[in-house]
C-alpha cells in the first residue's frame, strides 16, 4: 500500500514493489511547498475511474496508475482495503494531484498538515 511520508522538505509517496510494477513507476517526490491542499475522499476510487490510465486498474478494487483526465495528470494508489483516502493537490509538480487510499484519511491529513 502506498505510504506518504515527510522527508526533510519533501513529501514522498513510497510504493511497494508490487505497486511499482503495477504502475510502471517508482516512488514519487515533491517539495512540501508544492502541496496546495489536502482533501478527504469518501470514495478514493472515483477520481481514478475517468480518463486514460497507465498502470493497473480493477474497477472498484484497486487503481495504481498515472491518469490523464480532464486536462489533469493524476497519480492514484488505492486498494480494496483502503477505499477512502486523500487527494493532495499539487502545484509545479509532475502531477496535478495524488490520490492515496488510507485506512485513516483524517489522521493522515492531520499528520501531513502539521508537518
Amino acid at each position: 500500500m502506498g505510504e506518504l511520508q515527510i522527508e526533510g522538505d519533501e513529501l514522498v509517496l513510497h510504493l511497494s514493489g508490487a505497486e511499482k510494477l503495477e504502475s510502471v513507476h517508482g516512488d514519487l517526490r515533491v517539495p512540501r511547498a508544492a502541496v496546495r491542499s489536502i482533501e478527504i475522499l469518501e470514495d478514493a476510487h472515483e477520481p481514478a475511474d475517468h480518463g486514460f490510465k497507465v498502470g493497473e486498474r480493477l474497477p472498484g478494487h484497486s487503481e495504481v496508475a498515472a491518469i490523464r483526465s480532464d486536462g489533469q495528470r493524476l497519480f492514484a494508489v488505492v486498494h480494496h482495503d483502503t477505499p477512502r483516502g486523500v487527494r493532495i493537490e499539487l502545484e509545479g509538480a509532475d502531477y496535478d494531484a495524488w490520490i492515496v487510499g488510507a485506512r485513516d484519511p483524517e489522521g493522515l491529513k492531520q499528520r501531513l498538515e502539521q508537518a
